[in-house]
């Protein structure tokens, strides 16, 4: 079992940054990828980036290329979300998620899920 806290959620103005952690604890595995989903009021859970276990592998949606980093520190088992220029679209709870596999970008090859953390982006 793997157990995922995120933290660093918040309101913002269009423009600001905010950055996500995800704390993972529990049983590791060797190979692993760390993911971050979100979803809007009324819509489907989105993939927005994934990192694998070396932290040489990432991926990005491209509603947030340019504009997000997604970024490990192995040592504390902690995942983070830079995310920059944010706009109001970007608003949603942001999930962070635990691959077993060591790769996706749909939710549905993640294993261990947190509970979210809410950004709101708005003036």
């Amino acid at each position: 079992q793997v157990q995922l806290v995120e933290s660093g959620g918040g309101m913002v103005q269009p423009g600001g940054s905010l950055r996500l952690a995800c704390a993972a604890s529990g049983r590791t595995f060797s190979r692993y990828a760390m993911g971050w989903f979100r979803q809007a009021p009324g819509k489907d859970r989105e993939f927005v980036s994934v990192i694998n276990w070396t932290g040489g592998s990432t991926s990005y949606a491209g509603s947030v290329k340019g504009r997000f980093t997604i970024s490990t520190d192995n040592a504390k088992n902690t995942v983070y979300l830079q995310m920059n220029s944010l706009k109001p679209e970007d608003t949603a709870v942001y999930y962070c998620a635990y691959s077993m596999t060591g790769w996706g970008t749909s939710a549905s090859e993640y294993d261990y899920w947190g509970e979210g953390t809410q950004v709101t982006v708005s003036s």
